[in-house]
C-alpha cells in the first residue's frame, strides 16, 4: 500500500513537471511568433504560417486562427495516437493560442527582418522540441509530422518540418507578392529546422573506431582504464595471411576520439585504424533504447 502511494505521488509530480515544461515552452513559442515573426510579416510555415496569412486576409487574430485550424488536426490526433498524447497537445495548443494573442499587443522586439527571422525561428523551434520531448505536440504540423515519421522514421523531424514549411513559404510569397518576405520566412524555417534537430537529438555525432592491431589486449586495457568507454572484440581473419585477428570496436563521444588515437599510436604505431562517424548511439551512457523517437 505504501509503495502504491509513493508511486502515485511520483507520477503526479512527474505529470506536474511535464505540464510546467509545456507551459513555459508554449510561452516561448508564442513569443517567437508574436514578437518576431508575425509583426515582420513572415509566414515561415506550419499552421502558424497559415494563421499569419489568414490574419491578413480576415479580421481574426493569428492566435485565434492557430486554435481554429488545429481543431480538425487534434481530432485526427485523437484517432491516430489516442487521448494520451492529444490531451497534452490540446493543452499546449490552447496555451500557444492564448499567449500569442496576449503578446500581440506589444511592439515587435526588432524590426530587423533578418534578426527577426533567426530569433523567431530559433525560439519557436526550440519550444516545439521541448514540447515534443515532454511527450506532447503543439498541434498542427507536429501531429502530421509525427504521423509521417511512423512511416518514414529514418527522416529527422526537423527535415520533415522544413519540407512542409517550404510549401507554405512559397504560398506566402505568391499571396503577398513579396519575394523578400518569403525569403526571410525561408531563412526562419531553415533556422527552425536546425534548432529543432539539435533540441530533439542533441549533438549526437560520435566516433566509431575499428582497430586492427597485433597488440589488441594492451590497447584495450588502456582504453578501459584511462577512458572508461566500452570496447568490443570482433573475430576477424586476415584474407592474405589467414591468421585470426581480434578487431577492436569502440564507440565514443567525438572529444574522446583523439585520446584513443594517441593510445593506439603509443601501443602499436603499425596498427590499422578505421574512424567513422556515428550519428546516433543507443545504450548505456548514450540514448535509452526505450525513449520515444520523435
Amino acid at each position: 500500500m505504501k509503495k502504491y502511494v509513493k508511486n502515485s505521488k511520483k507520477s503526479k509530480t512527474e505529470l506536474l513537471k511535464k505540464y510546467i515544461i509545456i507551459t513555459v515552452a508554449a510561452f516561448i513559442y508564442a513569443a517567437g511568433v508574436s514578437l518576431f515573426i508575425d509583426p515582420n510579416n513572415m509566414a515561415p510555415g506550419g499552421v502558424t504560417g497559415i494563421s499569419i496569412i489568414l490574419s491578413r486576409l480576415l479580421p481574426v487574430s493569428t492566435g485565434t486562427w492557430i486554435l481554429l485550424l488545429n481543431i480538425p488536426i487534434l481530432l485526427y490526433g485523437v484517432w491516430k495516437f489516442g487521448w494520451g498524447l492529444t490531451v497534452s497537445s490540446i493543452y499546449a495548443t490552447t496555451l500557444i493560442s492564448v499567449f500569442t494573442n496576449l503578446l500581440a499587443v506589444y511592439e515587435a522586439a526588432t524590426r530587423d527582418t533578418l534578426l527577426a527571422a533567426l530569433a523567431g525561428g530559433a525560439l519557436s523551434a526550440a519550444a516545439i522540441g521541448v514540447i515534443f520531448r515532454a511527450g506532447a505536440t503543439t498541434g498542427g504540423m507536429d501531429i502530421i509530422v509525427k504521423a509521417i515519421r511512423l512511416k518514414v522514421p529514418h527522416i529527422k523531424t526537423g527535415r520533415l518540418f522544413f519540407l512542409t514549411d517550404a510549401v507554405i513559404v512559397t504560398m506566402s510569397g505568391i499571396l503577398f507578392r513579396d519575394i523578400n518576405a518569403a525569403l526571410y520566412a525561408a531563412i526562419s524555417a531553415i533556422c527552425a529546422s536546425i534548432v529543432m534537430d539539435f533540441v530533439l537529438y542533441g549533438r549526437d555525432e560520435a566516433k566509431l573506431l575499428y582497430i586492427i592491431s597485433s597488440k589488441p589486449e594492451q590497447i584495450t586495457e588502456r582504453i578501459l582504464a584511462e577512458l572508461d568507454i566500452g570496447v568490443t572484440y570482433i573475430d576477424g581473419q586476415g584474407a592474405y595471411s589467414g591468421k585470426d585477428k581480434k578487431v577492436i570496436m569502440c564507440a565514443m563521444k567525438k572529444t574522446i576520439s583523439p585520446l584513443v588515437e594517441e593510445i593506439v599510436k603509443e601501443q602499436d604505431p603499425a596498427a590499422f585504424m578505421i574512424i567513422t562517424s556515428a550519428t546516433e548511439i543507443f545504450g548505456e551512457g548514450y540514448k535509452s533504447y526505450f525513449s520515444e523517437r520523435m
